[in-house]
Order: C-alpha cells, then structure tokens, then sequence
C-alpha cells in the first residue's frame, strides 16, 4: 500500500470532481484530528483514515485484501474506473442527483438506463453529461451515473427517452461479487 502519485491523484481527482460538490470535504481534517488520505493496492484506490493507513503498513502488500472504502481501480490505459463501493462517499458530498419513483428502482438495480418515465425529481440546472447520483425517493443511494441531458431537455422528453446512463448500481454487489474485490 502506497500514497498515490501526483498523476494518479490528478486522474482520481478529476474523476471524482465530475460527482461531487467540493473536494476539500473529502481531505479536510476531522474533528479528532485525523484525516482521510487515498491509497493504492493492487491497481484499487482506497480511501482511509490516515491512522488505519499507518498502521496497516505492517502487513504486507501481498497479504492486504482491503483496507477503509475501496473508490475504483485505476486501469493499465491510465484512466480510473469508480466502483459500487465508492458510492457512500459520492452519496454525501453529491452535487447532481436524481430521484427514481419505486417502479424505476428496480430496472435500474438490475442494469439498465434511467429513463425519464421513472424520474421523480432531478436536481435543478444539472448540465449534460455530468455526474450524477441516483437516489430512491426515500433518499436511499441507489447507485451513479452520467446524465444523459440537462435537466431543462430531459423535461421534455418522451417518457422512454434516456436521462441517465449508468455507470454502478448496487445490484453489482450481486451481479459482481466474484469480481469486485479481486484482483
């Protein structure tokens, strides 16, 4: 386990700017006086408290599985890929989201697209092809993913037309579990 480096966290950083709000909130100092620093394992970015970080560097690299919230790997083209895993950290500090009436919920946890007929609010003047967080109408995170038009055109669409492409949901914790957290 290592610190990234400074073009790992350039390419995390921008990944993760296009979901959320405010980066500071995520490396700001907490109340006890720790902070949370990313760390890479295996080609997978961890975001951890810096006192468990220190003292995981007595276990071997070969031997640690995983450590604090796994965010994404990063793949051997140099891009980040964000995983399912990272969703409770883009959940609290999200800047675009979208709401799903009940009987959207589960066509979107087995996989497929947001469509508008399923949409029951969206965040105001949320641009195209921006980040977005999928919540359910009890504000429970579903998943994330891309908007497919800003919020003034996907008004007006036909009711299957396409407001959100999907990137995770968490239906992958089944649909995935041999391959999520190996190798």
């Amino acid at each position: 386990m290592r610190p990234l480096t400074e073009e790992e966290t350039k390419i995390v950083f921008s990944k993760l700017a296009t979901y959320l709000s405010d980066l500071k909130g995520l490396i700001a100092p907490l109340d006890d006086g720790d902070r949370y620093v990313f760390r890479l394992n295996h080609a997978r970015v961890y975001y951890v408290r810096l006192s468990v970080a220190n003292m995981a560097t007595s276990v071997s690299r070969d031997a640690l599985l995983s450590l604090g919230t796994c965010l994404g790997k990063l793949t051997k083209t140099g891009k980040f890929r964000l995983h399912i895993t990272a969703l409770p950290v883009l959940a609290e500090h999200a800047r675009y989201k979208i709401w799903v009436k009940e009987n959207g919920a589960q066509p979107f946890l087995y996989g497929s697209n947001v469509v508008k007929a399923h949409v029951g609010r969206q965040t105001e003047d949320c641009p195209e092809h921006s980040g977005c967080v999928v919540y359910s109408m009890a504000d429970i995170p579903l998943g994330f993913g891309v908007t497919a038009r800003s919020t003034a055109e996907a008004r007006r669409l036909d009711p299957t037309g396409i407001v959100c492409f999907r990137q995770a949901d968490c239906g992958e914790y089944l649909r995935d579990e041999d391959t999520l957290f190996a190798g």
